[in-house]
């Protein structure tokens, strides 16, 4: 079975965005290709036709292979919604939430599911494309690994290393990741590929024929930096702005949304995000806010945590005040159960907030006196 597995140094190295790439080629080739990711952890998920769950990174390298998004493509999807606990999406359904040890308990089962899923796309297709996910290097996450070095092993596949060269540091990243593996992982990966690069080529060739000479290893390939590259997001919030174009006779809409710490789907925000005529942006912790035509309250994997800390940034205040200037405030999924007089949490879904005050108060011009419930 033709497999092959892209690892990456760090988080955002560029897996992602490979895999997607290798899947269109392999299309255009009228080949039969897959993309998989064993295990992805992200708040950014797509629903597939049959009703489940997979990373939206996956959904999109389904569309780049010209194939229908399935459960399979990522059969463990965790969802935190703590700093230590998450749910687990089980080829595409809950199981409910873990504690991070909870989980590391629970591994032999998503393990079973990783190889169910892979031995289906297997009989599927010709090709798997996978992606692997964070670093393989990370030496407390070794044991009972399922989403680098311990799922190539055991699907015996090759591994192409990426790493980041925009962000600095790439020799080290390449070689000390390469270091910190066994000799049979280090046996696997077959070459390198290095992502994001600006400038003349003929500049990097000196390092390129170090890292060869030191390591053994090829070099596959460099990438280059390729601006207006607007791919979906596995779970970082975009941190550049898009330049809005101003209106003909007028300025652009203006919106701002918090990232909230357990933001989810922000990728629902792109085409507003990526509109010429639209000056979107991102507010975090501790950064002021700005007046806008428009305030959008996210969704959320943990509506209280993040609600209060909506208070704790003055959101409050600033709401009130853009409502009294006429601005708009639109909520989507946990951000509309924000805007209800109450958000009830009975059984603990989401932490220990069973009851929060919302802030229908807010509408002043059309109180809303339903609850909304969680």
């Amino acid at each position: 079975m033709p497999t092959l597995m892209v690892q990456g140094c760090t988080s955002d190295a560029g897996k992602s965005t490979l895999v997607a790439g290798l899947c269109r080629v392999f299309k255009r080739r009228g080949l039969s290709v897959v993309p998989f990711k064993p295990q992805n952890m992200a708040l950014n998920s797509a629903v597939t036709p049959d009703g489940g769950e997979i990373g939206r990174a996956q959904a999109l390298q389904a569309q780049a292979a010209g194939v229908v998004p399935s459960v399979h493509m990522n059969p463990v999807l965790l969802k935190p919604n703590t700093d230590t606990g998450a749910q687990v999406i089980l080829q595409g359904h809950s199981i409910g939430n873990l504690e991070a040890l909870d989980y590391h308990s629970y591994k032999p089962k998503a393990a079973a599911a990783v190889f169910d899923s892979y031995a289906r796309l297997c009989a599927a297709y010709t090709y798997v494309m996978v992606e692997g996910a964070g670093s393989p290097a990370e030496i407390n996450l070794r044991e009972g690994d399922i989403a680098n070095m311990g799922f190539a092993e055991r699907a015996d596949c090759p591994v192409i290393l990426i790493a980041d060269i925009d962000k600095g540091g790439v020799f080290a990243h390449l070689v000390g990741t390469l270091a910190l593996l066994s000799a049979t992982e280090q046996a696997r990966v077959k070459g390198f590929v290095i992502n994001r690069f600006r400038g003349d080529i003929a500049l990097l060739q000196g390092g390129l024929d170090w890292l060869e000479a030191y390591t053994g290893k090829p070099v596959l390939g460099v990438l280059p930096y390729l601006h207006g590259l607007h791919l979906d997001a596995e779970d970082a919030v975009p941190e550049t702005p898009i330049p809005a174009l101003p209106r003909k006779g007028g300025r652009e809409l203006r919106v701002v949304v918090p990232s909230l710490p357990h933001i989810s789907n922000h990728t629902d925000f792109e085409p507003l995000r990526l509109h010429p005529q639209v000056d979107f942006q991102y507010v975090g912790h501790l950064e002021s806010i700005p007046a806008a035509d428009l305030l959008i309250l996210p969704g959320s994997k943990n509506v209280g945590f993040d609600l209060a800390w909506l208070r704790s940034q003055g959101w409050e205040a600033a709401i009130q005040r853009h409502l009294r200037y006429g601005g708009k405030v639109i909520g989507i999924c946990g951000g509309l159960q924000m805007l209800g007089a109450a958000i009830h949490d009975p059984h603990g879904m989401e932490g220990n907030r069973v009851v929060m005050r919302g802030w229908v108060y807010l509408n002043w011009k059309r109180p809303c006196t339903r609850k909304t419930t969680h």
